[in-house]
């Protein structure tokens, strides 16, 4: 892919390569998955995944309605799975770069 994805583009991604979800599923699984650190507006989200969509990364994937205003589902492509495994790769590879200047990192 080459283009670094964003913090927030990263962690959506990471939570739809579990499986698909909704819009709210999403925000409160990337609150958890970062341990409160990435809160994520509906606004912040929806832009993001619109993003996501127009790159090729996510697709949407039906709507379901529980009584409720209907859901609109996400889930990850083959293409977004590749470039979230090139940015956990680039991630981890500055870890130990930062770790080869004598930085105390876990």
């Amino acid at each position: 892919m080459g283009k670094r994805l964003r913090e927030q583009s990263t962690f959506i991604l990471a939570v739809l390569a579990s499986g698909r979800s909704h819009g709210y599923a999403i925000i409160s699984s990337v609150d958890e998955l970062s341990d409160g650190r990435l809160k994520l507006t509906a606004g912040t989200l929806y832009g993001a995944l619109e993003r996501l969509e127009k790159a090729g990364l996510v697709e949407r994937a039906g709507e379901e309605s529980a009584g409720g205003p209907p859901r609109r589902y996400y889930e990850i492509t083959k293409t977004g799975r590749q470039a979230l495994a090139e940015e956990v790769a680039q991630l981890n590879e500055a870890v130990e770069q930062l770790r080869g200047v004598g930085l105390a990192l876990p």
